[in-house]
């Protein structure tokens, strides 16, 4: 795949993903109104939903923005067929196409490059939200929030109350991935 911030954001999905117990299943998410298995299939969701529309994978039986509450089975079964269509998508993709379709009702098409970036986002901030809420380190790094950081800009605002929650208030001491997290209305210091 030609698009490397993707690549380690969908791997990093992988690994959290790989880290969840059936006990933690239940437990609160920084995705104030969904558990950890709400949030797993959302993020399963997505990433079926751009390999649907940048390839030709079908769509996920389920509406990601109304998950499922119980998960039946292995979450590796749910989050790695998902990864798999993802990476299969964006491979076919040509990284010097004019656009891309994406899934983002805002941004009917976008340049593959940005549209790579917006999926990538979706795969790191949910592999961020799975981890702390299931007691595991934060994924993301400075160097992949700095990556992040341009698609974010490019797409969060029109999906504001829709996708992503109100800005929380910066703190003068936030490196990038606090910085990202509070823009995507995050709290970086968040504890269940």
């Amino acid at each position: 795949m030609a698009y490397a911030v993707l690549t380690t954001s969908l791997e990093l999905l992988s690994e959290v993903a790989d880290g969840v117990t059936p006990e933690r299943f239940d437990d609160p998410t920084p995705c104030a109104q969904w558990t950890v298995t709400q949030v797993l299939f959302h993020a399963a969701g997505d990433q079926h939903g751009w390999a649907s529309m940048v390839g030709d994978s079908p769509l996920p039986t389920w509406d990601p923005f109304a998950p499922p509450t119980t998960l039946d089975g292995e979450v590796a079964d749910l989050i790695e067929p998902a990864v798999r269509a993802a990476t299969a998508a964006w491979a076919s993709v040509d990284s010097g196409a004019e656009s891309v379709r994406t899934p983002l009702p805002p941004f009917p098409t976008m340049p593959p490059e940005l549209a790579a970036g917006a999926c990538a986002l979706d795969a790191a901030i949910h592999a961020w939200d799975i981890a702390v809420a299931t007691g595991q380190p934060s994924p993301l790094t400075v160097a992949l929030a700095e990556q992040l950081e341009p698609a974010a800009r490019a797409t969060v605002e029109p999906l504001r109350g829709f996708a992503y929650g109100p800005t929380v208030s910066e703190d003068f001491r936030d490196d990038a991935v606090a910085g990202l997290l509070r823009y995507l209305g995050r709290d970086p210091r968040w504890n269940g």
